[in-house]
């Protein structure tokens, strides 16, 4: 079974036969112990440092449709290696255009969209309030903000009630995570342990839709909620809301509650707050342990994993563009 490794380290690639050959090189520039994985087992790679690689070797992955996924210093998303897009069909192309350009189409997979983020952001603040959590408030919040995503009459004003939302859900992290005080959501940079965490976790999160998007017949470039922008895989962005409170924000509670990562994995550089390299494993591992879990799928009748999920929900949104089947995006059952 393929599946993605994370290369924390700078260091060099290198192709061995079908082999990928990753040499660590410590900033002295010393080598260290080689490492071989052979390709048919890589689904994507995830690089923290700084990567030495050819044009042949970027061929290499991308006829084995490896992508490869850059992050910065400071766990921004800078950008991604990506095979030729050998699933886009032109039906497909055609259609998620026309529902992009179409006011009314756009809106109706917009709603949903936000529906789908906001029953699940309501399922995780219950799933704690049942386990003492004082909550309540939070989720009275959310339930008065819900109805007037159907009276939405623009992306702007939809946009508007989802960050209400979120902004409420985020207001009862104080209450779920022990230890640790979020205060208020802040972004680029992050200011605190929280604030670290969820745009590290919510990074990851668009990287995993982004994958899941590039193994069907959707354009990445074309989404509804978020505007399409240069430079950027918007619809990854719209279907990682539906996501992110299963993935990364159930990763969150768990690494920090059972003190898995702890104020001393943090530090403070130049008015942000940043994940040491230690607690960046942690974290990933957890994260990937998610998304390796599975639970009976009610439609199907079987068991799948949520990084199937993703895809699943890919495949809904497309059979919808085609007018297949109205899209109902996945909600929680715990």
């Amino acid at each position: 079974m393929k599946k993605s490794y994370y290369l924390f380290n700078p260091g060099r690639l290198s192709r061995k036969d079908n082999t990928l050959c990753f040499v660590p090189v410590d900033e002295q520039g010393n080598e260290g112990q080689p490492r071989y994985i052979p390709i048919e087992g890589v689904d994507n790679l995830y690089c923290f440092g700084s990567l030495d690689a050819n044009s042949a070797m970027y061929n290499f992955l991308g006829k084995n449709h490896v992508s490869v996924h850059f992050f910065d210093y400071y766990e921004h998303y800078t950008g991604s290696f990506m095979a030729k897009e050998y699933l886009l069909a032109g039906k497909m192309q055609v259609e998620q255009t026309r529902h992009y350009l179409s006011d009314k189409k756009r809106m109706v997979v917009a709603k949903t969209l936000v529906e789908g983020a906001a029953f699940n952001m309501t399922k995780n603040l219950k799933y704690y309030q049942g386990r003492g959590k004082d909550v309540g408030k939070q989720l009275e919040q959310i339930e008065s903000y819900s109805p007037s995503i159907t009276d939405a009459g623009n992306i702007a004003e939809l946009m508007g009630i989802e960050g209400n939302i979120r902004q409420a859900y985020y207001g009862a992290f104080g209450e779920i995570i022990n230890d640790f005080d979020m205060g208020n959501r802040s972004k680029q940079p992050p200011q605190n342990e929280v604030n670290a965490l969820i745009s590290f976790g919510n990074m990851m999160c668009y990287t995993v839709c982004l994958d899941q998007i590039y193994h069907t017949q959707l354009n990445p470039t074309i989404s509804f909620l978020h505007e399409p922008g240069a430079r950027r895989y918007s619809l990854a962005l719209d279907l990682s809301e539906i996501f992110k409170p299963m993935l990364v924000d159930r990763t969150i509670f768990t690494v920090l509650n059972k003190k898995q990562i702890q104020a001393s994995d943090f530090r403070q550089d130049i008015n942000r707050c940043v994940l040491k390299e230690g607690a960046k494993k942690v974290f990933v591992q957890a994260f990937e342990e998610r998304l390796k879990e599975t639970f009976k799928h009610r439609s199907l009748g079987r068991s799948v994993s949520y990084k199937h999920l993703v895809k699943l929900e890919c495949y809904k949104l497309q059979k919808h563009l085609l007018g297949m089947e109205v899209y109902k995006p996945f909600k929680m059952m715990w």
